[in-house]
């Protein structure tokens, strides 16, 4: 199995209304599509996320699965969810990957790119 088979497309936004965005915390939604373009089912096994804010500060999350779930990706189709992050500064980063595992047992890890949380006319 080639890990660049699987498309992964993240999609963020600024949550302003979020409860935890206050003057000193930055609240962020990304939405996470993966595609399988491969012919064999992929599982969603674990994930691993590096979290930067702007002034430097790194945290890592990692954990089974994504939002409660472990989901196996058919052939041809694609697993959408939501989540979030806090940060400490109006601009950070995020950057990971997910361990995936066929039926024939192959393990793989499917690298995410860097992507920006950023609060929407933060530069003037």
């Amino acid at each position: 199995m080639k890990e660049s088979l699987i498309k992964v497309n993240v999609k963020t936004r600024h949550l302003p209304e979020h409860p935890a965005n206050t003057d000193e915390k930055y609240a962020f939604a990304y939405q996470i599509t993966i595609a399988n373009k491969s012919d064999v089912p992929v599982q969603l096994v674990s994930r691993y996320w590096l979290i930067t804010d702007g002034s430097g500060k790194k945290s890592e999350v990692q954990g089974d699965g994504v939002i409660g779930k472990q989901p196996t990706i058919e052939p041809g189709s694609s697993f959408e969810y939501t989540s979030g992050a806090v940060l400490d500064t109006p601009v950070g980063t995020m950057e990971g990957h997910y361990h995936m595992l066929t039926d024939d047992g192959d393990k793989f890890r499917v690298p995410i790119d860097v992507f920006t949380l950023a609060v929407p006319n933060i530069i003037n």
